[in-house]
């Protein structure tokens, strides 16, 4: 039995939350294959770095895989958290940008940031 909340999902939000899981999944494996172009300004010849890149890609993977099961369910309360996860990482970015002062940061944080909240309204808004 289909739960209201569930059934009553527009289609464009699981097209939109599919993207992110790709999306996602892409960033995770462009970390593991090639890092540099993920991230320019880091030394990988530094103790260390490899590790942290690949805990990194370990999460953003984990999260296409929460944002892909969560859209094949439909889940209302999935979806939330896991654009609720990304509005904190986004915020997190912007906060980055502005402390090194690199204008495409910045510029991609609040574009994902805008998204990630706009989809958390639409998701959570009350039904007349």
């Amino acid at each position: 039995m289909k739960n209201e909340i569930t059934s009553a999902l527009p289609k464009w939000i699981l097209i939109v939350s599919g993207l992110f899981a790709l999306l996602e999944f892409m960033v995770s494996l462009s970390l593991y294959i090639a890092p540099e172009s993920v991230i320019e300004s880091v030394d990988y010849s530094a103790k260390g770095v490899n590790d942290i890149i690949h805990m990194w890609a370990a999460r953003q993977l984990a999260l296409g895989v929460i944002f892909a099961f969560a859209t094949f369910k439909k889940s209302t309360p999935m979806l939330t958290l896991s654009y609720l996860f990304l509005l904190i990482i986004f915020l997190g970015d912007l906060y980055l940008g502005i402390s090194k002062n690199e204008l495409p940061l910045i510029i991609s944080a609040l574009v994902m940031t805008g998204i990630s909240g706009v989809m958390l309204f639409m998701l959570n808004r009350k039904k007349n």
